[in-house]
């Protein structure tokens, strides 16, 4: 009698300890799927928001490349969530193993571009980014990708160049554009209209330091993003610890569904 007891008390704990497992993972799960539909419901309202907002994104490349992002984002969190509260709720062992064999393919994604990143280091350098613009940028080609990228990041940080103005001489702009020193995108967003802007920015393309922005944009970019980058290293090891624990939670309620 007494192995018996023990026996029933040990199963009913387990039972405990697995019916614990499933609401804790229904709970995560469905926070999970209200971050994604918040995402997606904020992607979908800038793409055909009916009050300008889609043109302004449309015009800026890095806004534009941010709202499909966030798309993205927004619905592979949406499916996770999705397949982690059905497995969960149902005791699905289908559903449940899916959503680990998900869980792990994210994993193993974001663990391939961390190698990736400490890889390729080396082409996050001052003096690569330098390389490539005296190479590569053109200037007013806007159906260029390089060329209108970095018209962007110049027009929205107010900067000019990898390091100052100074990395457009023996560059590709220049031999294209003899009589520019530097680009329109480098040039203060003037306050006046008409002809006074006109001939401000005529005298900023000529090279006059007091119209132009003399701040290079590796700098700008850093200092922008200094705060936000070791935002985004904490919550990318929040990610992968709370990725590990859906995992292991996945995987004890799939072997203790009978």
């Amino acid at each position: 009698m007494g192995q018996g007891e023990a026996s029933a008390r040990g199963t009913t704990m387990e039972g405990d300890c697995l019916s614990c497992i499933k609401y804790l993972m229904f709970v995560f799960n469905f926070l999970i799927f209200l971050g994604g539909s918040f995402l997606l419901g904020v992607g979908v309202w800038v793409l055909v928001d009916p009050t300008g907002f889609r043109e302004i994104v449309a015009a800026n490349p890095l806004l534009f490349t941010g709202v499909y992002i966030i798309l993205g984002m927004g619905g592979m969190l949406f499916l996770l969530g999705f397949l982690g509260c059905c497995g969960a709720i149902r005791e699905n062992k289908c559903l449940l193993l899916f959503f680990f064999m998900l869980i792990l393919l994210i994993f193993l994604a974001e663990l391939a571009a961390a190698i990736l990143a400490f890889i390729f280091r080396e082409h996050l350098t001052r003096e690569y980014f330098t390389k490539e613009l005296k190479r590569h940028y053109q200037g007013y080609n806007n159906t260029d990708v390089f060329t209108s990228t970095w018209n962007a990041i110049m027009t929205t940080f107010d900067c000019c160049g990898v390091n100052s103005p100074e990395d457009f001489k023996d560059s590709l702009f220049k031999l294209i554009n003899h009589n520019h020193m530097v680009p329109e995108a480098c040039c203060q967003r003037a306050s006046q209209t008409g002809g006074l802007a006109y001939i401000s920015q005529e005298h900023c393309l000529s090279g006059n330091m007091m119209l132009r922005n003399n701040k290079g944009c590796y700098s700008a970019v850093v200092d922008y993003f200094e705060l936000y980058i070791y935002v985004a290293g904490a919550l990318a090891i929040v990610v992968l610890t709370i990725e590990l624990f859906a995992m292991v939670f996945a995987m004890c309620l799939f072997r203790g569904i009978q």
